[in-house]
Protein backbone atom coordinates (compact mmCIF):
# COMPACT_ATOMS: atom_id res chain seq x y z
CA UNK A 1 0.00 0.00 0.00
CA UNK A 2 1.01 3.90 -0.98
CA UNK A 3 0.23 6.21 1.04
CA UNK A 4 0.94 9.79 0.36
CA UNK A 5 0.70 12.42 3.96
CA UNK A 6 1.73 15.99 3.43
CA UNK A 7 2.89 17.90 6.54
CA UNK A 8 2.03 21.64 6.89
CA UNK A 9 2.96 24.06 9.09
CA UNK A 10 0.27 26.31 10.81
CA UNK A 11 2.48 29.91 11.10
CA UNK A 12 -0.04 30.71 13.58
CA UNK A 13 -0.18 28.11 16.27
CA UNK A 14 3.88 27.11 15.20
CA UNK A 15 2.60 23.49 15.07
CA UNK A 16 2.86 20.96 11.88
CA UNK A 17 -0.17 18.56 11.21
CA UNK A 18 -1.29 15.98 8.55
CA UNK A 19 -3.66 15.72 5.45
CA UNK A 20 -4.23 12.60 3.79
CA UNK A 21 -7.00 11.27 2.02
CA UNK A 22 -5.03 7.61 2.30
CA UNK A 23 -5.38 6.90 5.78
CA UNK A 24 -9.00 7.40 6.63
CA UNK A 25 -9.27 9.40 10.30
CA UNK A 26 -5.69 10.20 10.69
CA UNK A 27 -5.70 13.97 11.51
CA UNK A 28 -2.27 14.59 13.73
CA UNK A 29 -0.15 17.53 14.99
CA UNK A 30 3.09 18.46 16.36
CA UNK A 31 5.65 21.29 17.40
CA UNK A 32 7.99 19.27 15.66
CA UNK A 33 8.88 17.87 12.41
CA UNK A 34 10.43 14.94 13.05
CA UNK A 35 8.32 14.07 15.70
CA UNK A 36 5.17 14.09 13.42
CA UNK A 37 7.20 11.85 11.09
CA UNK A 38 7.47 9.29 14.15
CA UNK A 39 3.52 10.34 14.76
CA UNK A 40 2.37 8.82 11.19
CA UNK A 41 5.09 5.89 11.37
CA UNK A 42 3.58 4.81 14.51
CA UNK A 43 -0.21 5.31 14.32
CA UNK A 44 -0.87 4.58 10.54
CA UNK A 45 -0.32 1.54 10.22
CA UNK A 46 -2.97 1.29 13.45
CA UNK A 47 -5.17 3.41 11.76
CA UNK A 48 -5.45 1.13 8.00
CA UNK A 49 -6.15 -1.81 10.28
CA UNK A 50 -8.97 -0.33 12.37
CA UNK A 51 -10.55 1.11 9.04
CA UNK A 52 -9.23 -0.43 6.33
CA UNK A 53 -9.40 -3.93 7.49
CA UNK A 54 -5.14 -3.55 6.38
CA UNK A 55 -2.01 -5.55 7.75
CA UNK A 56 0.68 -5.37 5.17
CA UNK A 57 3.34 -3.66 4.45
CA UNK A 58 2.79 0.49 3.91
CA UNK A 59 5.40 3.21 1.37
CA UNK A 60 5.22 6.61 2.65
CA UNK A 61 5.28 9.37 0.58
CA UNK A 62 6.01 12.61 2.95
CA UNK A 63 5.25 16.16 1.41
CA UNK A 64 6.13 19.15 3.39
CA UNK A 65 4.99 22.36 3.13
CA UNK A 66 6.55 25.44 5.73
CA UNK A 67 4.99 29.00 5.05
CA UNK A 68 5.60 31.81 6.86
CA UNK A 69 4.89 35.54 7.14
CA UNK A 70 8.05 37.91 8.26
CA UNK A 71 7.52 41.06 9.87
CA UNK A 72 9.86 43.63 8.69
CA UNK A 73 11.42 45.60 11.37
CA UNK A 74 13.54 48.43 9.85
CA UNK A 75 13.76 49.20 6.68
CA UNK A 76 16.95 48.52 4.23
CA UNK A 77 18.03 51.49 1.55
Amino acid sequence: MNCKVRLLWDDESNTWYTETDDVPGMSLGSNSFDALLEKVRLIAPDMLEANCNYLGPITFTFVSEHTETIRATMSVQ
